[in-house]
C-alpha cells in the first residue's frame, strides 16, 4: 500500500474507509466499533475507520481513545466543541484515504452487516448510494410525517429521486465527496450537491434499528431549519454561477409592472386631468413601492454576479466538474523527435528563406 501523508498524521492509502461522528453515545461506540470490524475483516480488503468526537461531555472520547490507541486501522479526530453532524462528517471525509467512503451514525440505529451491498453498489459504477429506511421505526407525528414531507420537497426541488435524504448512511467515491464544501445542516444534502457534478446515485433499502442507547438529538425544529437549508441548497444548485437571472427576474417583473402602473397614472393625470392623490392614491403608493423594488432586485442581481465572479476567480475554482480524462495517446514521428530547439529551428528557417527562389 503506499504510504502518504495527510494533514498531520502519516496515513496509509486503502481501499474503503468508514466514517461515523460521535455526540455523547458512550455505550454504542464498542458494540458498534466491534460489529464494524467483523464486517470489515470478512470483505478481506485495507480500510480504516475514522471516528470523530464532536464535542462529546458523557466520556465518548475517552472510549475512542482506548480503541484508537488498541486499533492501528482507528483514526481518531476530535472536535474542539459541538460543530454538528454536518462538521464532524467534513472532518471524517477530509481525513479520508479510503477509494470507497461509507459514513454511518454512532447511535447503533445503522446495521454494520449492510456496509457490503453499499459497496456492491458502488462497483457497479455509482458515484452515490444511499439508504433508505423503508420501516421507520420513528414516531409518527414528530419524526416521520415531517421527514416524509421534507423528503418529496427535496426530491422535487433538487430533481433527485430519492426517498430518504436525511439518513447518514451512505457511500460516497472519494473523489465525489471530499470536493464538496459542506456546512450548516448540508450533509442531507450531498446527493444533490453531487448532482450538479453530473454524479450517479442510486438508492437501497436499509433497516432502521430502534435506538437502545442514548437520547436522539433530533427534534421537530431541525425540520424548519432543513426547509431553510433546502431553499439554500436550491438556489446554490441553479443559480449560484448566474445570480441575476433569479433576482432579475423579480427586478425585471417589478420594474416592467412599475412602469405600466405609473404610465397609467400618468394618463389619467395629464388626459383627463384626474387628481391622482384622491382617486388612485393606493395604486401611486404600489408604483413607487414596485419601481423601487424592482430597481433594489436588479442591484442584489448585479452585486450576486460580481461576488460570484470573485469567488470562482479569486480561488480559481472550476464552474464544471470533470469526470474522467484521457490523455492524448498520439506519438510523435520520427522526423518529428530529431526537431532540435526553438533556437536551432528558427535559424534553419531563416537560412532556408534566404536561399529559396523568389
Amino acid at each position: 500500500m503506499k504510504e502518504e501523508r495527510f494533514g498531520q498524521f502519516p496515513r496509509t492509502a486503502v481501499d474503503f474507509s468508514i466514517v461515523v461522528p460521535f455526540f455523547n453515545e458512550v455505550d454504542s461506540i464498542k458494540p458498534l466499533y466491534e460489529s464494524i470490524v467483523k464486517v470489515m475483516d470478512v470483505l478481506g480488503h485495507s480500510y480504516e475507520m475514522v471516528f470523530v468526537d464532536d464535542g462529546s461531555r458523557d466520556g465518548s472520547y475517552k472510549i475512542l481513545r482506548e480503541i484508537s490507541d488498541r486499533d492501528a486501522r482507528v483514526a481518531l479526530i476530535r472536535l474542539r466543541r459541538n460543530f454538528g453532524q454536518t462538521a464532524a462528517l467534513k472532518a471524517g471525509f477530509d481525513y479520508t484515504h479510503g477509494e470507497i467512503i461509507v459514513s454511518m451514525d454512532g447511535d447503533l440505529q445503522h446495521d454494520p452487516t449492510e456496509i457490503p451491498q453499499f459497496i456492491n453498489k458502488i462497483l457497479e459504477g455509482y458515484d452515490i448510494v444511499s439508504g433508505w429506511r423503508v420501516d421507520r421505526k420513528d414516531a409518527w407525528l414528530t419524526r416521520r410525517i415531517p421527514s416524509r414531507i421534507a423528503n418529496r420537497i427535496m426530491a422535487k426541488l433538487s430533481r433527485v429521486e430519492l426517498h430518504d435524504f436525511g439518513t447518514t448512511f451512505k457511500a460516497y467515491r472519494r473523489e465525489v465527496v471530499t470536493e464538496l464544501q459542506l456546512y450548516g445542516d448540508l450533509h442531507r444534502f450531498i446527493p444533490a450537491l453531487a448532482s450538479w457534478q453530473g454524479a450517479n446515485i442510486a438508492e437501497i433499502p436499509i433497516k432502521n434499528i430502534q435506538r437502545k442507547n442514548g437520547k436522539s438529538n433530533y427534534n421537530i425544529s431541525r425540520t424548519l431549519r432543513v426547509l431553510l437549508d433546502l431553499i439554500s441548497v436550491k438556489f446554490l444548485l441553479d443559480y449560484s454561477t448566474r445570480p441575476l437571472h433569479f433576482f432579475g427576474f423579480f427586478g425585471v417583473l417589478g420594474t416592467a409592472t412599475g412602469f405600466l402602473s405609473g404610465l397609467f397614472l400618468l394618463i389619467k393625470h395629464f388626459y383627463y386631468h384626474e387628481d391622482i392623490m384622491d382617486n388612485h392614491g393606493p395604486l401611486l403608493f404600489l408604483t413607487v413601492v414596485l419601481l423601487i423594488s424592482g430597481i433594489q432586485f436588479l442591484s442584489i442581481g448585479l452585486l450576486g454576479e460580481m461576488l460570484a465572479r470573485t469567488y470562482y476567480e479569486s480561488q480559481n475554482k472550476p464552474i464544471y466538474a470533470v469526470r474522467e480524462i484521457r490523455p492524448p495517446r498520439a506519438r510523435r514521428t520520427k522526423h518529428e523527435a530529431q526537431v532540435g530547439p526553438l533556437e536551432e529551428s528558427a535559424e534553419g528557417v531563416r537560412a532556408w528563406r534566404a536561399g529559396a527562389p523568389n
